[in-house]
């Protein structure tokens, strides 16, 4: 007999997962809606680009025309939403990296805080550009 799976959205308890398993599944679940949303505004973005080529934008009327720029200009943020979210990934780890030698060093002085701060800077090197460009470089040596 077949163990009949709990419905979408059921409580942890009855999917049988624990508290840190329900994080990871949502975690995965909104970076694949991420994922599918990306080539949905590439697409969008695109269209909004040739609309100005076509004969009838220049019957569009002054609201018209201003909500198609705001519209162009949000495209853009999307696009670059990449970008933006690399460099306050890079401020978060370099403020974790201050705050760590701002404690050890007033903790157990400056040794420790400068060594402390070192210490996490090198960690997020490693698993924040180290680690991803290897694996990058690994998965396009397989292909």
């Amino acid at each position: 007999m077949q163990s009949q799976c709990p419905p979408p959205g059921a409580p942890p308890e009855q999917r049988n997962e624990s508290a840190v398993e329900t994080l990871d599944r949502n975690w995965m679940e909104l970076l694949q809606e991420l994922r599918v949303l990306q080539p949905g505004v590439q697409i969008l973005a695109g269209f909004l680009l040739t609309l100005p080529f076509q004969s009838r934008f220049e019957t569009l009327d002054g609201f018209q025309t201003t909500l198609y720029l705001a519209n162009v200009a949000r495209a853009a943020l999307v696009s670059s939403a990449d970008r933006i979210a690399k460099v306050a990934l890079a401020g978060i780890g370099l403020l974790s990296v201050g705050t760590s030698a701002l404690v050890s060093d007033a903790a157990a002085g400056r040794r420790a805080g400068l060594t402390a701060g070192a210490v996490l800077l090198t960690v997020l090197l490693i698993l924040l550009v180290y680690v991803p460009s290897r694996l990058r470089r690994q998965a396009t040596e397989r292909k």
